[in-house]
């Protein structure tokens, strides 16, 4: 099992830079492929990034170019780098443990609590 704690959120201003940061507990971390979501007000959980045990990472196209997920596998740690971010990305951003199958990123039902992120205009 492993237990996702996020950090790093806050207020940033448009065009501003925030990097997220999840603390997983666990001994077997590397053996999962991590994930970042998002939940907008009123609207339903949404992928954000995905990155491998070994480091390959796949995108949402709204935050291709702008957002880095890597992760540190010695400090049990993924993060997510976003820049250039928008009032429309204000949201609590999740962090998830789960797996590749087919080439897509799946959930396990490992989440954190959520971090907020609001994005002034």
């Amino acid at each position: 099992q492993v237990q996702p704690v996020e950090s790093g959120g806050g207020l940033v201003q448009a065009g501003g830079s925030l990097r997220l940061s999840c603390a997983a507990s666990g001994r077997t971390f590397s053996s999962y492929a991590m994930g970042w979501f998002r939940q907008r007000p009123g609207k339903e959980r949404e992928f954000v990034a995905a990155i491998s045990g070994s480091g390959s990472t796949n995108y949402a196209n709204s935050v291709k170019g702008r957002f880095t997920i890597s992760r540190d596998n010695a400090k049990n740690t993924v993060y997510l780098q976003m820049n250039s971010l928008k009032p429309e990305e204000t949201a609590v951003y999740y962090c998830n443990a789960g797996h590749y199958y087919g080439g897509y990123y799946r959930e396990y039902n490992y989440w954190g609590q959520g971090t907020q992120v609001t994005v002034s205009s």
